[in-house]
Protein backbone atom coordinates (compact mmCIF):
# COMPACT_ATOMS: atom_id res chain seq x y z
CA UNK A 1 0.00 0.00 0.00
CA UNK A 2 1.89 3.45 -0.62
CA UNK A 3 -0.90 5.31 0.74
CA UNK A 4 -0.18 7.79 -2.31
CA UNK A 5 -2.70 7.20 -4.73
CA UNK A 6 -5.34 9.52 -3.90
CA UNK A 7 -3.33 12.08 -2.75
CA UNK A 8 -3.81 15.53 -4.67
CA UNK A 9 -1.77 17.62 -5.65
CA UNK A 10 -0.96 21.63 -4.95
CA UNK A 11 -3.66 22.50 -2.45
CA UNK A 12 -6.10 20.01 -2.42
CA UNK A 13 -6.85 19.51 -6.28
CA UNK A 14 -5.57 17.81 -8.62
CA UNK A 15 -5.17 20.34 -10.80
CA UNK A 16 -6.26 24.06 -11.36
CA UNK A 17 -9.94 24.51 -11.75
CA UNK A 18 -11.37 25.73 -15.59
CA UNK A 19 -11.51 29.53 -15.62
CA UNK A 20 -13.27 32.28 -17.53
CA UNK A 21 -10.32 33.85 -19.66
CA UNK A 22 -10.85 37.10 -17.77
CA UNK A 23 -10.42 35.35 -14.99
CA UNK A 24 -7.56 33.73 -15.94
CA UNK A 25 -5.68 37.05 -17.13
CA UNK A 26 -6.68 38.44 -13.83
CA UNK A 27 -4.94 35.75 -11.86
CA UNK A 28 -2.26 35.71 -14.07
CA UNK A 29 -1.63 39.57 -13.77
CA UNK A 30 -2.12 39.21 -9.70
CA UNK A 31 0.36 36.88 -9.25
CA UNK A 32 2.99 38.35 -11.48
CA UNK A 33 2.66 41.41 -9.82
CA UNK A 34 3.08 39.90 -6.27
CA UNK A 35 6.51 38.07 -7.92
CA UNK A 36 7.71 41.28 -8.68
CA UNK A 37 6.88 43.39 -5.10
CA UNK A 38 8.68 40.57 -3.54
CA UNK A 39 11.45 40.20 -6.25
CA UNK A 40 11.90 44.31 -6.29
CA UNK A 41 10.92 45.09 -2.81
CA UNK A 42 11.07 42.21 -0.79
CA UNK A 43 8.74 40.31 1.12
CA UNK A 44 7.71 43.21 3.56
CA UNK A 45 6.60 44.96 0.35
CA UNK A 46 3.90 43.10 -0.29
CA UNK A 47 0.34 44.06 0.41
CA UNK A 48 -3.05 44.06 -0.90
CA UNK A 49 -3.71 47.25 -1.54
CA UNK A 50 -0.21 47.63 -3.94
CA UNK A 51 -0.10 44.35 -5.53
CA UNK A 52 -4.01 45.47 -7.09
CA UNK A 53 -2.38 48.69 -7.76
CA UNK A 54 0.75 47.28 -9.74
CA UNK A 55 -2.10 44.56 -11.51
CA UNK A 56 -4.30 46.92 -12.89
CA UNK A 57 -6.93 45.33 -10.88
CA UNK A 58 -9.33 46.49 -8.17
CA UNK A 59 -8.30 45.13 -4.57
CA UNK A 60 -12.05 43.89 -4.29
CA UNK A 61 -10.78 41.80 -7.07
CA UNK A 62 -7.47 40.27 -4.81
CA UNK A 63 -9.46 39.69 -2.13
CA UNK A 64 -12.09 37.85 -3.87
CA UNK A 65 -9.28 35.60 -5.60
CA UNK A 66 -7.19 35.07 -2.94
CA UNK A 67 -8.98 36.12 0.35
CA UNK A 68 -5.85 36.99 2.19
CA UNK A 69 -2.00 37.70 2.10
CA UNK A 70 -1.18 34.20 2.83
CA UNK A 71 -3.22 32.48 0.37
CA UNK A 72 -1.89 35.16 -2.05
CA UNK A 73 1.67 34.30 -1.52
CA UNK A 74 1.09 30.75 -1.38
CA UNK A 75 -0.51 30.54 -4.57
CA UNK A 76 3.14 32.55 -5.11
CA UNK A 77 4.77 29.94 -4.25
CA UNK A 78 2.49 27.02 -6.56
CA UNK A 79 4.92 26.68 -8.74
CA UNK A 80 7.55 25.42 -6.86
CA UNK A 81 4.91 23.20 -4.53
CA UNK A 82 3.43 21.23 -7.39
CA UNK A 83 7.03 19.86 -8.83
CA UNK A 84 8.28 18.92 -5.28
CA UNK A 85 4.52 17.21 -4.61
CA UNK A 86 4.82 15.55 -8.30
CA UNK A 87 8.12 14.26 -7.12
CA UNK A 88 7.44 12.49 -4.10
CA UNK A 89 3.69 11.41 -5.53
CA UNK A 90 4.97 9.87 -8.54
CA UNK A 91 8.84 10.29 -9.33
CA UNK A 92 12.11 8.36 -8.86
CA UNK A 93 12.48 6.91 -5.66
CA UNK A 94 13.41 7.21 -2.94
CA UNK A 95 11.61 10.36 -2.61
CA UNK A 96 8.95 8.81 -4.97
CA UNK A 97 7.41 5.44 -4.88
CA UNK A 98 9.07 2.41 -4.88
CA UNK A 99 11.97 2.45 -1.75
CA UNK A 100 11.23 1.39 1.70
CA UNK A 101 9.40 2.74 3.44
CA UNK A 102 12.22 3.99 6.02
CA UNK A 103 14.51 5.87 2.83
CA UNK A 104 11.10 7.23 1.57
CA UNK A 105 10.58 9.48 5.12
CA UNK A 106 14.16 10.05 5.08
CA UNK A 107 13.97 11.10 1.18
CA UNK A 108 10.93 13.33 1.86
CA UNK A 109 12.18 15.57 5.08
CA UNK A 110 15.34 16.35 3.22
CA UNK A 111 13.64 17.08 0.34
CA UNK A 112 11.50 19.46 2.40
CA UNK A 113 14.48 21.06 4.14
CA UNK A 114 15.97 22.08 0.81
CA UNK A 115 12.07 23.34 -0.71
CA UNK A 116 11.70 25.20 2.91
CA UNK A 117 15.75 26.53 2.35
CA UNK A 118 14.83 28.08 -0.89
CA UNK A 119 11.83 29.71 -0.28
CA UNK A 120 11.99 30.30 3.62
CA UNK A 121 11.18 34.23 3.84
CA UNK A 122 8.03 33.75 1.84
CA UNK A 123 6.63 30.76 3.52
CA UNK A 124 7.58 32.35 6.82
CA UNK A 125 5.67 35.46 5.73
CA UNK A 126 2.37 33.71 4.78
CA UNK A 127 2.75 31.42 7.99
CA UNK A 128 2.54 34.41 10.15
CA UNK A 129 0.07 36.18 8.43
CA UNK A 130 -2.53 34.83 10.48
CA UNK A 131 -2.31 31.82 13.43
CA UNK A 132 -3.66 29.32 11.26
CA UNK A 133 -2.08 29.66 7.90
CA UNK A 134 0.25 26.69 8.01
CA UNK A 135 -2.47 24.01 8.07
CA UNK A 136 -5.34 26.20 6.13
CA UNK A 137 -3.25 25.55 3.40
CA UNK A 138 -3.95 22.30 1.28
CA UNK A 139 0.07 21.26 1.03
CA UNK A 140 0.34 20.38 5.06
CA UNK A 141 -2.77 18.32 4.88
CA UNK A 142 -0.84 16.15 1.96
CA UNK A 143 2.51 16.25 3.29
CA UNK A 144 0.94 14.98 6.89
CA UNK A 145 -1.23 12.20 5.16
CA UNK A 146 1.77 11.43 2.91
CA UNK A 147 4.45 10.61 6.07
CA UNK A 148 1.53 9.17 8.00
CA UNK A 149 1.07 6.29 5.23
CA UNK A 150 4.56 5.45 5.45
CA UNK A 151 4.14 5.19 9.28
CA UNK A 152 1.42 3.16 9.16
CA UNK A 153 3.82 0.51 7.00
CA UNK A 154 6.45 0.92 9.64
CA UNK A 155 4.66 1.51 12.92
CA UNK A 156 1.11 -0.50 12.62
CA UNK A 157 -1.19 0.56 15.21
CA UNK A 158 0.49 3.78 16.06
CA UNK A 159 -0.68 7.04 16.47
CA UNK A 160 0.79 7.63 12.60
CA UNK A 161 -1.25 11.15 12.15
CA UNK A 162 0.07 12.63 15.76
CA UNK A 163 4.24 11.32 14.32
CA UNK A 164 3.60 12.92 10.92
CA UNK A 165 2.65 16.11 13.17
CA UNK A 166 5.77 15.67 15.03
CA UNK A 167 8.25 15.18 12.12
CA UNK A 168 6.63 18.69 10.06
CA UNK A 169 6.71 20.76 13.20
CA UNK A 170 10.53 21.62 12.75
CA UNK A 171 9.59 23.09 9.34
CA UNK A 172 7.68 25.61 10.80
CA UNK A 173 9.36 28.72 8.48
CA UNK A 174 9.97 30.91 11.91
CA UNK A 175 11.22 27.72 13.41
CA UNK A 176 13.77 26.69 10.47
CA UNK A 177 14.77 30.67 9.71
CA UNK A 178 16.21 31.11 13.38
CA UNK A 179 17.50 27.83 13.12
CA UNK A 180 19.04 28.28 9.88
CA UNK A 181 21.17 31.42 11.59
CA UNK A 182 23.28 29.31 13.47
CA UNK A 183 23.04 25.80 12.11
CA UNK A 184 23.73 24.80 8.76
CA UNK A 185 21.34 22.92 6.47
CA UNK A 186 23.50 19.42 6.40
CA UNK A 187 23.25 19.95 10.77
CA UNK A 188 19.61 19.88 10.55
CA UNK A 189 19.00 17.24 8.24
CA UNK A 190 21.18 15.27 10.63
CA UNK A 191 18.68 16.44 13.43
CA UNK A 192 15.74 15.11 10.85
CA UNK A 193 17.37 11.77 10.45
CA UNK A 194 17.53 11.78 14.17
CA UNK A 195 13.92 12.07 14.87
CA UNK A 196 13.27 9.45 12.09
CA UNK A 197 15.55 6.59 14.01
CA UNK A 198 13.83 7.53 16.91
CA UNK A 199 10.58 6.52 15.57
CA UNK A 200 11.52 3.78 13.62
CA UNK A 201 12.50 0.41 15.74
CA UNK A 202 15.71 -1.65 14.61
CA UNK A 203 13.98 -4.45 12.87
CA UNK A 204 12.24 -2.09 10.21
CA UNK A 205 15.70 -0.54 9.46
Amino acid sequence: MSGNRELPLAGGQAGPPAERADAAENRRRILAAAAGLIASRGVEALSMDEVARTAGVGVGTVYRRFGDRAALVYAVLDDREREFQAAFLKGPPPLGPGDAPHARVRAFLHALADRTEAQSELLEMAEMDSPDARFREGSYALYQRHLAALLERIRPGADTAYLADALLAPFAANLFRYQRRTMSLDRIKSGLDHLIDGLIPPRAL
